[in-house]
This record gives C-alpha cells, structure tokens and sequence, in this order.
C-alpha cells in the first residue's frame, strides 16, 4: 500500500500503518493554574491522530474491524470535562494514556489548544503535543 509506510508491530512483524484523525473536538473544561480558569472554565481544543492497523476495516467494509472514533470522542471528552489539571501538558498526557490503554493502536499524536490563555497579550492559543509510538 504505497501511501503509508510499512510498519513493525511488538512482534517485529512488518504491517501497513494507517492514521484516523479527529480534529478539533471542542469541549469546556476547568483547567490551568489561575483560580478563575478552574472556577469558570473556558474552551478547551483537542486532535487525536491514531495509526493503526485499519486495511482490514477498509477492505472488508465492516465496523467491528476499525477503531471506532466515537469511543476516542468519548474518552477525550470524558478527561476534559469530568477532570481538572493545572497544566494542558498534564491533560493531554492523561488524554494519551486513556485512548491508549482503551484501543490497540501503533503510534499516537494529542494535541491539545487553550485558546487565547492568559498571558498578558494577544495569542491565538497555548497548545501541546505528545506523540508516541507504542
């Protein structure tokens, strides 16, 4: 499959890698270090790319081959809304290790947005990544 690279599984075995993306899920959530961000809340952005094994998915048509994004969508929204962390790093860490432990995937990318946080100036967002393969 030449549009994604090949890939090796924890047994060593080459397989094709293939990414779902869900961008920019938008959720309110009580996060950061300042009182009124964890009195009042404020919007919180996420992206969640996941690599896995989906040719069976795309050649079979069938549901219960893929990963569905609607679980991802609940496990993020779930960590945003129901928990509280001082720091995005801390939100997007506790994103990764849910969507991990929940679905088998290879790799993984959570990017999570504050927009326009209180620095003292005008920015559009304050974002963090984590990437890992697994």
């Amino acid at each position: 499959m030449g549009a994604y690279p090949k890939f090796r599984n924890r047994g060593g075995f080459e397989m094709d890698s293939c990414k779902l993306s869900l961008k920019n899920m938008i959720f309110y959530g009580h996060h950061g270090v300042y009182p009124f961000e964890k009195e009042f809340g404020q919007r919180i952005e996420v992206d969640v790319d996941v690599w896995a094994d989906f040719l069976t998915a795309a050649h079979s048509d069938n549901f219960e081959a893929t990963i569905n994004y609607v679980g991802i969508y609940n496990v993020v929204q779930a960590t945003v809304e129901e928990q509280s962390f001082d720091l995005i790093e801390g939100l997007t860490q506790a994103i990764c290790e849910k969507i991990t432990g929940a679905f088998q995937l290879q790799k993984i990318l959570v990017r999570v947005r504050k927009p326009q946080p209180p620095a003292g100036g005008l920015m559009d967002c304050a974002e963090f990544e984590i990437y890992r393969e697994l």
